[in-house]
């Protein structure tokens, strides 16, 4: 069982990793450049080739690199379509460079455009994707809260994309608790947290969930709003975090918070709050 958080690149990126190593963590994500904007500078290779010697150096794996939020597979808009592929493969090679094991990538908006149109939209654009940046990092696809006109709110849409790209190998699951709760699956209850995975595994695989963004949630069950909260702070609970991260289905993933950083000492509260809860640690 490995835990961690997401980590600031702030500097230079090879200082996301002493930051790693300073809060415990055994795991890490982070962003590989700034997340809301398009402009991205290369990375230096010194600092590439020091990434690479410390995350071996103290053994923080998997390190998973989180696509940047401005980028849309599945808008309507062809000309923000062909600016976000472009984007994505520039940001997969990135992680590629980095040496990371994978890529979140939330599913996008379809912006009104309709549900099926946006699954076909980001379908097509994944296939391309993989196709000119044969991306040595596993891609690994991100459930949603459902807010707005977002997809992956349902497993079936993770499924309906994975069908069809034609049998490609490297795509994943990321699995996040907080949006799986806020989606409307009970993950709050002993057996709806089995009822869950079962659903999952019968469409898509349990094999396949890679990561888990191990989250806590401020929003109510089924609200579609995606609010995340320190561990055991919200309307999931302890207990039922408590059997999330030691079931044994998920023993082979590796669990990741994006919880609030409201002070530098709330990461170190979440992770050992995790780690007490967590039977293998």
């Amino acid at each position: 069982m490995r835990i961690g958080v997401h980590v600031s690149i702030a500097g230079r990126i090879y200082e996301s990793l002493e930051r790693a190593r300073a809060l415990g963590c055994d795991t890490m994500q982070i962003f590989s450049r700034n997340p809301r904007g398009w402009l991205v500078s290369a990375l230096a290779r010194q600092d590439v080739e020091e990434f690479r010697r410390l995350k071996s150096k103290y053994d923080i794996t998997p390190v998973v690199v989180h696509i940047p939020y401005i980028i849309n597979l599945s808008t309507p808009d062809n000309k923000l379509y062909k600016k976000s592929i472009d984007a994505y493969v520039e940001d997969i090679k990135r992680a590629d460079e980095l040496e990371a094991e994978y890529f979140v990538t939330h599913l996008g908006s379809h912006v009104g455009s309709g549900e099926a149109g946006g699954i076909k939209r980001f379908t097509a654009a994944l296939k391309q994707i993989l196709k000119n940046a044969k991306p040595k990092a596993g891609i690994l696809l991100e459930n949603t809260a459902g807010s707005g006109f977002s997809i992956g709110s349902r497993f079936e849409h993770i499924k309906r994309i994975i069908d069809g790209l034609d049998g490609a190998s490297g795509v994943g699951v990321c699995l996040d608790t907080a949006h799986t709760f806020e989606a409307g699956y009970d993950i709050k209850t002993r057996n709806g947290l089995e009822n869950t995975l079962k659903e999952f595994d019968r469409l898509i695989g349990l094999n396949l969930i890679k990561v888990v963004h191990f989250n806590d949630s401020m929003s109510g069950f089924g609200s579609h709003v995606d609010r995340h909260q320190h561990i055991g702070k919200g309307e999931i609970g302890l207990e039922a975090l408590g059997r999330i991260i030691n079931h044994p289905k998920l023993k082979d993933a590796a669990f990741i918070m994006e919880t609030p950083k409201d002070s530098e000492k709330d990461d170190l509260r979440n992770l050992a709050a995790s780690r007490k809860m967590c039977k293998g640690k």
